[in-house]
């Protein structure tokens, strides 16, 4: 009974998350048309994710494209021309590695600062003080996290195509001696600009999803400090797990039907 009893409350829990999701979602698009009222705010948003992020994606997107390109070095050995190393790097980080890499890092620091940050003022009730005085918080402190993050992913992505290549390219020439030339003509040979736009329209997507989730945890805090804690996990979880889930399915729609061979 007891184990029967586990799994009712599991599921009601999990039932009364995915309402309180879509409550948000709901209050986040009846308060979109009043976007233009908060740009300050939303450049300040822009500024701290996006540039606040740039060091960790420069950090990341090297070393992706160095792995990469030694990866590609090895499976092409006997088989394949080192000539087409620039090929695979180019291929993989537009398509997948650029935009899905920097949505986790990226998702991993703005999520938990956004949980923290809106956790903290749940808990000490700053939130309610502004509900008191006819301030909508998630007109105020919800949209202009969500515009912010929406915008800024892809030009991080864009960022981090560059940073990846650019890493790979560099390691191709010392470890494997293979010129920039070479590189640079097996980038063009197999480069198509679908892929790139594919890439680039799923992060859109990936930082919606990474500042709403930050944003519902955030609000959704309750316990004090280790509420905070607890809310900042969640997000950060919640929104990487997403963020591979909404890949799956933005991949399977974008490259199969609408970029689908004819």
């Amino acid at each position: 009974m007891k184990f029967f009893a586990l799994i009712g409350s599991s599921f009601l829990a999990f039932m009364e998350e995915i309402g309180g999701v879509f409550i948000l979602l709901c209050r986040v698009v009846r308060a979109f048309p009043g976007i233009f009222r908060n740009m300050k705010n939303i450049v300040l948003q822009m500024e701290r994710i996006g540039i606040g992020s740039i060091p960790l994606v420069l950090v990341t997107s090297l070393f992706v494209g160095a792995v990469t390109a030694i990866q590609a070095a090895y499976q092409f050995q006997g088989f394949v021309p080192m000539r087409y190393i620039g090929a695979v790097v180019g291929k993989s980080v537009t398509l997948e590695l650029g935009p899905v890499l920097t949505a986790l890092v990226v998702g991993g620091r703005v999520s938990a600062a956004i949980a923290a940050e809106l956790g903290t003022m749940k808990v000490t009730e700053q939130i309610d003080a502004m509900e008191m005085i006819a301030i909508d918080p998630v007109d105020y402190l919800v949209l202009p996290r969500i515009v912010a993050a929406t915008l800024m992913l892809p030009v991080l992505a864009v960022f981090s195509d560059l940073l990846a290549i650019l890493g790979g390219m560099v390691v191709s020439k010392i470890s494997m001696g293979v010129s920039m030339n070479v590189f640079q003509n097996g980038l063009r040979l197999l480069f198509e600009s679908q892929d790139l736009i594919g890439g680039l329209v799923k992060t859109f997507f990936f930082g919606f999803i990474i500042a709403f989730m930050g944003c519902y945890h955030g609000f959704s805090t309750k316990g004090g400090a280790e509420g905070v804690g607890i809310a900042t996990m969640k997000a950060v979880v919640s929104s990487c797990l997403l963020v591979l889930v909404a890949n799956y399915l933005l991949a399977s729609l974008i490259f199969r039907v609408i970029f689908a061979p004819k």
